[in-house]
């Protein structure tokens, strides 16, 4: 089975949440190990506490201000749904994990609205310069 026919079976089997939220998480956690492995010098495994650092800086990079919205839009509305996510994942063999990880470690990692809205950078986002500036 390809990746997408997974995502799309998981999506549908567990109803909770959209395609687009396995796709992200998974890009995620691909974003988390790359990062993990660069700072570290060599390969390592992921917490979900870094996880989840990771989603939050890659949804800010790509989503900005409307990360919360998109996430509400695909059902997840807190750090557990991200867990949920991960674990699912992994349940489909998509993911691997080690006996030392928990669903909880995904458990209460931070508010979505204080994340992904109090908390962005509103001038920082003003301040790129507009494509044909010089």
């Amino acid at each position: 089975m390809d990746l997408e026919t997974a995502i799309l079976d998981l999506a549908e089997r567990h109803g909770t949440y959209k395609p687009a939220a396995y796709h992200f998480t998974l890009q995620a956690v691909h974003f988390t190990v790359d990062r993990v492995r660069r700072e570290s010098g060599g390969p390592r495994h992921v917490t979900g506490r870094e996880v989840l650092e990771g989603i939050r800086t890659l949804a800010r990079d790509r989503f900005g201000p409307m990360a919360k919205t998109v996430f509400d839009h695909w059902g997840v509305h807190r750090t557990e749904d991200f867990g949920n996510l991960v674990y699912q994942l992994v349940e489909h063999g998509i993911l691997g994990k080690t006996e030392e990880d928990r669903l909880s470690d995904f458990a209460r990692g931070y508010d979505f609205e204080q994340a992904f809205v109090r908390e962005f950078d509103w001038l920082d986002a003003f301040d790129a310069p507009s494509e044909g500036s010089a």
